[in-house]
């Protein structure tokens, strides 16, 4: 029997320390105690898996009610940008967002989702909140 020619086929992939935090910026809120709710929505949030080091994409929501600042939008892009060669377990990817931005902005409230395109016939979607 012949082996498999993909079973030692992988892509390599940057360890989670190359998720660039330090590009994140905020903005002050101007109108702090109102409950106003912020969404960002990307087609285009794309990490690897850590085994194979295969894409894995999806459609990422970040929704939340500010307390004192906002995310600076072009820094938001560029912190996301880095997961692109990042190999990182999906659901670990979306906890791991949600954790840096209640660090950074200490909101209110914060929701992160993300809805992972088919893969062997799964599809995953993964939803985390703060608090």
């Amino acid at each position: 029997m012949t082996e498999d020619k993909y079973v030692r086929r992988r892509f390599d992939s940057q360890p989670e320390a190359a998720i660039d935090t330090g590009v994140l910026e905020t903005i002050p809120f101007a109108y702090p105690g109102r409950a106003t709710e912020v969404v960002y929505e990307t087609d285009e949030f794309t990490a690897v898996c850590p085994w194979t080091g295969l894409p894995d994409l999806g459609r990422l929501v970040i929704s939340y009610v500010p307390n004192q600042s906002l995310v600076e939008l072009k820094s938001l892009k560029y912190y996301l940008t880095s997961y692109r060669n990042v190999g990182i377990l999906q659901e670990h990817a979306v906890n791991r967002i949600l954790d840096d931005l209640t660090e950074l902005l200490k909101p209110v409230l914060m929701t992160c989702e993300i809805h992972f395109r088919d893969r062997g016939g799964l599809r995953t979607f993964v939803r985390v909140k703060y608090p």
